[in-house]
């Protein structure tokens, strides 16, 4: 299985070059390293920390930033099965983030204190997605 954990520049460059003033939502998903993988000169790095342990660290360091920006998670699921594809595509977090408009995620991102959080993100996630959507009215219909 093919894993991801951060975005590549050519999708990035996708990202920056659709509308930056209309809000997005992004879907998060999340699969956890079952021991956290700080670098070897980071503090936490000799202690045994759990990837959901590390990824705790992450959304309390970065939550201050993702308020100032003013996003807020909107909605949170916790995995059950997968009905459609991989049954090995277990996911530890899931959630969307909205935010005002994309500007605010470039701005959360290259925050500096959002960048000093961002090796617990890192030393947290095994595998992940993170895909931005356009919100839409909710409807009792799926189209």
């Amino acid at each position: 299985m093919t894993q991801y954990r951060d975005t590549e520049r050519a999708q990035f460059e996708i990202f920056k070059s659709l509308p930056r003033d209309t809000p997005i939502n992004m879907l998060n998903l999340v699969q956890f390293h079952p021991q956290a993988n700080y670098p070897a000169d980071h503090p936490l790095a000799a202690k045994t920390l759990t990837g959901a342990e590390a990824y705790a660290n992450y959304g309390a360091a970065s939550g201050p930033v993702l308020s100032r920006v003013g996003g807020s998670i909107i909605w949170r699921g916790e995995f059950e099965v997968s009905l459609i594809g991989p049954s090995d595509d277990a996911w530890d977090a899931m959630f969307i983030a909205q935010y005002p408009n994309a500007g605010a995620f470039l701005a959360m991102v290259t925050d500096p204190e959002y960048q000093k959080a961002v090796v617990h993100r890192q030393a947290a996630v095994m595998n992940s997605r993170l895909i931005r959507t356009a919100p839409l009215p909710a409807s009792d219909i799926f189209a």
